[in-house]
């Protein structure tokens, strides 16, 4: 159970890593009992499952946490040439709480809508939680109006103005976000 909430919690690659480290003892324990018991099945299935979570241990612990070591000495070299630093790594933006300007939490940041031919990000995708996270609602917001800094997405907007923003289907999200001007209906995404 503490191997599945490590892995389940998506809180970077290291604790995920450890998590499959903490599947994989429990699986060559597994085969160690099956093998002392005569378990043949329960051997196979044990070594098929040690086999997947020693892969598990080198993509999150190995490949991975050097992804995000990589990323992160990124953010810092940057960080050296100013104040804030320039850079920030996409894949610790998605998950990241986006928090006004008092430090409540508006959101989760869901993804990043990148534009292909014009290289940058086109919308940011925020998930608004209901009481005990429960009633996601999916509002895209103009990256001009985020900031990303210090592991937070810091929102330029208030909570009334994330609220007014048109609610996104969750399967059908806009192919870009149109300017206040552009729009037709401004409560509604083309």
């Amino acid at each position: 159970m503490i191997a599945a909430m490590m892995t389940a919690a998506n809180a970077g690659a290291r604790v995920t890593g450890w998590g499959f480290v903490v599947f994989a003892i429990g699986s060559v324990a597994w085969s160690l009992t099956a093998t002392y018991t005569h378990q043949s099945n329960l051997l196979l299935t044990n070594l098929f499952l040690t086999v997947i979570n020693l892969i598990g241990v080198w993509r999150w612990l190995g490949r991975q946490a050097r992804h995000q070591d990589g990323s992160n000495k990124a953010v810092r070299k940057s960080s050296q040439a100013g104040d804030a630093p320039t850079l920030f790594s996409a894949s610790a933006a998605v998950g990241a709480n986006v928090i006004d300007a008092s430090g409540e939490k508006l959101g989760v940041i869901v993804d990043l809508m990148l534009k292909r031919d014009q290289r940058g990000l086109a919308y940011v995708v925020i998930a608004q939680y209901g009481t005990g996270g429960v009633g996601e609602t999916l509002r895209a917001v103009d990256p001009a109006n985020i900031e990303f800094t210090g592991g937070f997405a810091h929102s330029k907007m208030s909570g009334k103005e994330l609220d007014a923003l048109p609610a996104l289907q969750a399967d059908d999200w806009p192919s870009a976000l149109p300017s206040e001007g552009q729009r037709t209906n401004p409560g509604v995404l083309d």
